[in-house]
């Protein structure tokens, strides 16, 4: 399977949401200045997880979004929540496209409108909510958090695919 098939295949899976296993954890997601930007749900299904998001206030055009390996929305360019979700103690080599990917934490760019709105389901067959399954977790010890970019993802660039600044954050306990 060639790289761009993978990607097609990555971004279509939520075309076919396997039967969903646990209750949801949805979260607020927020802005600069704590701004509530929207919602963030998470949901643990047989074989990844089901995200879905809803937000208003952001940039038109494709923007970033991966999971992150700390569990904090804290500080003010939302860089307590760490690099992307990954195995190992060495830094993740980024990238849905990338042959030598070891980042969990990528997911599809999601597409807001003229109006600052977006609604966006991506599922993740990389996490889970509590591991298993060769799948990390993502409501660890210190949870995780989901992490809006500026710019849309490239998939391939390190170390985040050119996605820029981190616009928007939420928190997965």
């Amino acid at each position: 399977m060639n790289r761009l098939t993978r990607l097609v295949a990555f971004a279509a899976a939520s075309a076919a949401i396997p039967a969903l296993a646990a209750s949801p954890m949805t979260g607020p997601l927020v802005g600069a200045n704590n701004a509530q930007l929207g919602t963030v749900t998470v949901t643990d299904a047989p074989s990844g997880v089901l995200l879905r998001v809803e937000a208003t206030g952001l940039t038109p055009g494709w923007h970033a979004i991966h999971f992150h390996e700390k569990g904090t929305c804290s500080d003010a360019g939302f860089k307590a929540s760490g690099a992307h979700v990954h195995a190992g103690k060495a830094a993740p080599v980024h990238g849905l496209l990338n042959p030598a990917r070891k980042d969990n934490g990528d997911l599809p760019n999601f597409f807001v409108a003229a109006d600052g709105t977006a609604k966006a389901e991506m599922f993740s067959t990389l996490v889970s909510m509590k591991g298993g399954a060769g799948r990390l977790a993502l409501a660890d010890a210190d949870g995780s958090a989901v992490v809006v970019h500026a710019n849309a993802d490239d998939y391939t660039t390190q170390p985040i695919g050119g996605a820029g600044d981190r616009i928007g954050c939420a928190v997965i306990k």
